[in-house]
């Protein structure tokens, strides 16, 4: 009993000295306008930082990613937070597995890495609709980022949830946040309210305390600055590598005239389109350009320091409209897959004419198996299967519906009606105003017709007799996630009109594919299946699977690797019920995709689901996909008219 009391004792008192150290030294982040510093427990400091979203990492790779950016000499880390991503449903919350964000800015913290917190609500990051909710268009005249009442009500109630999380892990509170960014390049953007920045500012305030540092992020001209900054949010900037450095700053200068200079977006690489060249930012541009920042004694996040993946349908678009591809490499200095790059070490040495770089081993880029060819079989097409994927059935209606107005968020709808009389000859089918949003695959009575994209292909001809099944598989390829147009609605936003007949009497099928997959996707015994019949079959969006084993033997396994599409056309895979993302090698530049690790069994067969759009193999060469241990994401292929501009993220339109 006595050696428990002097044991409490003991307990009691080293609490009580670590209360009063505590006390004694509080821990602190704040601005010294006077001396143009960040002061962080009352001394000057400089912080050296680069993105990571974990939203693009798996969280199995997490505290990985996180050691090698604090290997390279990172003070901290910047992260986004994705809304849409926690709350896919008004009201319905995750935050469990790779949505833990709790968790991921734990291990930053236990890593030794400060946490820069961009919040929200919207985001941008090629992220879809710039990380707000889909199910915020239900009001079509909703105005986002502004202070319409019902768009201020939901950001509310999002925040309600989302900030008292963040609190605890709050510098001052123990934890990582020095800064915490509100909105995102809102000088980009039309609405220019002043007074929706100010109540997120309150409501910042009211949940994290008046100590926090709160932060607004724009591009470095007077034209963003004057719409984004806004007095009592302290104004950063963003410019690429090659920029005046003096002029850009000098942009900050001009709405914070006192205060450290900081770039918050200081681009290593930058983003791809489907259809156009992977971009590529040279190291030797990226390590000189960083080195006149940290010899001016300023302040820089680089962005991205690892990308990561756009899995499942995450990915965002720009306008005119092009969606992103399901890698977000971003030429960044770890890959896609986490890899150590030259320009890893390049930037890393900068850093070390600086500060201090950590000391002991960098961790090493894992390893990369292939697990070469596995062999596929037609499941069935989506017709064939529509009971099973969309088991509610239809939502009629007399003209056709958005994906909102489905409360389908995600994915495929197969609209179908019948055509109102025979059409022997060639008719046109089209959409009057650019209504396909983004990509509608059109077959009649299960025959394929052709396919119409959003701002590419206006019109397809189609042959078919009255009462025929008129299907039109629309597919979501992603919202846009920047400028005034992330109001993006799917589906059939319009009429359809065949001929100078106008569409009418539609029958919609929302399409659970995930669920539906992650449970065990069946064929039809009754239906066409497998191999065979009519080549021209496969034409029809349809289901593949396939299976395979993790080889027995060898130690270490599985490893990660990348997938590739040997004939194979446009589409989506799941491994194991986890939707890996789309493909589309015959567009590109992304022609693998990366399969991290811990989607893979070595217990028990690997199984894999493919949905093609347009045109397997099967029936005409090896229906396989392949496994390798490289990465394709540069492909060279024929690209269209359209040309981007690096650092700009509208697309640039060749005059012809």
């Amino acid at each position: 009993f006595n050696r428990k009391l002097l044991s409490f004792s003991w307990r009691l008192k080293l609490t009580s000295d670590n209360l009063d150290s505590q006390n004694a030294s509080p821990r602190s982040f704040g601005i010294d306008y006077n001396n143009n510093y960040f002061l962080k427990d009352g001394k000057p400091f400089r912080y050296i930082s680069g993105s990571i979203h974990y939203s693009r990492v798996p969280r199995y790779y997490w505290k990985d990613r996180l050691l090698k950016m604090k290997m390279a000499g990172l003070d901290a880390i910047q992260t986004y937070v994705p809304w849409n991503y926690h709350e896919f449903e008004p009201g319905v919350y995750n935050f469990s597995d790779d949505r833990d964000i709790e968790y991921f800015l734990k291990l930053a913290n236990e890593t030794g890495l400060l946490v820069i917190l961009r919040a929200g609500p919207y985001i941008c990051a090629e992220w879809d609709m710039g990380g707000l909710p889909a199910w915020l268009l239900k009001k079509e005249s909703v105005i986002l980022r502004s202070s319409d009442s019902d768009y201020l009500a939901a950001v509310d109630r999002w925040m309600g949830v989302l900030l008292p999380k963040m609190k605890p892990l709050l510098y001052q509170n123990g934890g990582p946040i020095i800064m915490v960014q509100i909105e995102n390049e809102y000088g980009s953007y039309f609405a220019c309210d002043y007074d929706y920045l100010r109540y997120l500012q309150r409501l910042f305030h009211h949940h994290l305390g008046n100590e926090v540092v709160l932060f607004t992020t724009d591009g470095a001209s007077k034209s963003y600055l004057r719409c984004g900054a806004l007095q009592g949010l302290y104004a950063t900037v963003d410019f690429p590598p090659g920029s005046n450095v003096t002029a850009a700053f000098l942009s900050q200068r001009g709405s914070e005239p006192r205060g450290p200079l900081v770039n918050s977006e200081f681009y290593t690489g930058w983003l791809d389109h489907w259809g156009h060249p992977h971009a590529v930012v040279p190291t030797e541009r990226i390590a000189k350009s960083l080195d006149e920042i940290l010899a001016r004694g300023a302040n820089v996040n680089m962005y991205m320091f690892i990308g990561g993946t756009n899995f499942a349908y995450w990915n965002g678009a720009n306008m005119p409209y092009a969606s992103q591809p399901t890698s977000y490499d971003y030429d960044a200095p770890l890959s896609e897959a986490g890899d150590l790059t030259d320009k890893y070490f390049s930037l890393r040495g900068v850093i070390g004419r600086y500060k201090h770089l950590p000391e002991g081993p960098i961790p090493p880029t894992t390893p990369k198996y292939a697990y070469g060819q596995v062999a596929m079989q037609k499941l069935g097409t989506v017709a064939e299967l529509l009971s099973d994927l969309s088991p509610a059935g239809p939502i009629k209606s007399t003209y056709p519906l958005t994906f909102v107005q489905l409360k389908q968020y995600f994915g495929f709808v197969l609209y179908r009606t019948t055509l109102p009389k025979n059409y022997s000859e060639p008719t046109p089918l089209f959409s009057p105003t650019n209504g396909v949003h983004d990509r509608a695959y059109v077959s009649v009575d299960g025959v394929p017709q052709g396919v119409l994209e959003r701002g590419k292909s206006y019109m397809i001809n189609i042959t078919g007799t009255a009462g025929a099944n008129l299907d039109v598989l629309v597919e979501n390829m992603g919202r846009v996630n920047y400028g005034r147009y992330n109001n993006d609605f799917k589906g059939l936003v319009s009429n359809l009109s065949l001929g100078q007949v106008t569409l009418v009497d539609w029958e919609m099928y929302p399409l659970d594919i995930d669920s539906v997959v992650s449970q065990g996707l069946n064929s039809r015994d009754d239906e066409s299946e497998t191999s065979g019949g009519n080549p021209s079959s496969y034409a029809a969006p349809a289901f593949y699977i396939g299976r395979f084993s993790i080889p027995s033997g060898i130690p270490d396994l599985p490893q990660d690797t990348f997938i590739k599409f040997p004939g194979w056309t446009k589409g989506q895979i799941w491994i194991n019920g986890f939707n890996l993302g789309r493909y589309w090698p015959v567009r590109g530049p992304q022609v693998t995709l990366f399969v991290p690790s811990n989607i893979l069994v070595s217990s028990s067969l690997n199984n894999i689901t493919v949905l093609e759009l347009e045109q397997s193999p099967c029936g005409i060469q090896k229906c396989a996909i392949e496994f390798v241990d490289k990465p394709v994401i540069n492909a060279t292929l024929q690209y269209g008219s359209n040309t981007r501009k690096l650092f700009t993220k509208e697309l640039w339109l060749d005059p012809l």
